[in-house]
């Protein structure tokens, strides 16, 4: 889900607008003097800012000041603070995963899962901003792109890879505060230790939470649920191939 401020930020675009400054499609500026910066180091400055202070923190005035611009001058580069979030994203997703030199759809999957989990956990206000309907840069794009590449040589239909990638990073999504120590219950923050004590001290009325106390899992939730994941695909892909064979 996002934040309420990053839904406001959306819904104000234009998506036309952010098209054309993510792909390099917007005319400069012929009038006024000759900008001091380009768009990647104020897109730079602002991922600064919010890795440091929180997605909060980023505004128009705040960037501008960081360059030592006044508010106005930023407007040169970004029309607002839409235009700003979108390269601020383009610029933290980094560079893409190259899953050439992995062997197997499924190591792929896992490589792009972990990566992209990378990326996320580098600039934790990430997640909140690359969902809904918007438009993404070509670096962006790249990732899907890559993820898709695993599943090329599968059986499965190109709606099917697609989904199938969605499901992958929407898991990671949907896993990411939880892999991020204490951000949930029992992750590994300072309330962690006085929650296992108090359901192994309750064990009578907590019994099954209490032995999860006792018993901890070897792996983390994203990486049980990434492996049911695949376990599923894999399963869809090898009935895929059987049925092509015998059609």
């Amino acid at each position: 889900m996002t934040s309420g401020r990053a839904t406001m930020v959306a819904n104000e675009e234009d998506p036309g607008a952010v098209a054309e400054l993510l792909w390099g499609l917007r005319k400069p500026r012929s009038r006024g003097p000759r900008p001091a910066f380009d768009v990647a180091q104020v897109a730079d400055t602002a991922v600064k800012v919010a890795d440091a202070e929180g997605l909060e923190a980023v505004s128009m005035q705040r960037v501008a000041a960081e360059l030592g611009l006044t508010k106005m001058a930023l407007y040169r580069y970004v029309n607002g603070k839409a235009e700003l979030i979108a390269v601020m994203v383009e610029a933290a997703v980094g560079t893409p995963p190259d899953l050439s030199g992995v062997t197997g759809w499924r190591a792929k999957l896992e490589e792009y899962a972990r990566q992209l989990s990378a990326a996320w956990r580098r600039h934790p206000w990430l997640p909140s901003v690359t969902v809904g309907d918007r438009v993404m840069g070509p670096r962006e794009t790249s990732w899907p792109e890559s993820a898709l590449s695993a599943l090329a040589d599968t059986a499965l239909t190109e709606r099917e890879r697609l989904d199938a990638v969605m499901l992958v990073s929407n898991h990671i999504r949907a896993t990411h505060a939880a892999a991020t120590p204490g951000t949930q219950i029992w992750t590994g923050g300072s309330a962690t230790s006085i929650m296992r004590d108090l359901l192994l001290l309750n064990a009578d009325r907590f019994p099954l939470l209490a032995t999860t106390q006792a018993t901890p899992s070897a792996t983390t939730t994203q990486e049980f649920g990434l492996r049911a994941i695949l376990d599923g695909l894999e399963h869809a892909v090898t009935q895929h191939t059987r049925n092509s064979a015998d059609a």
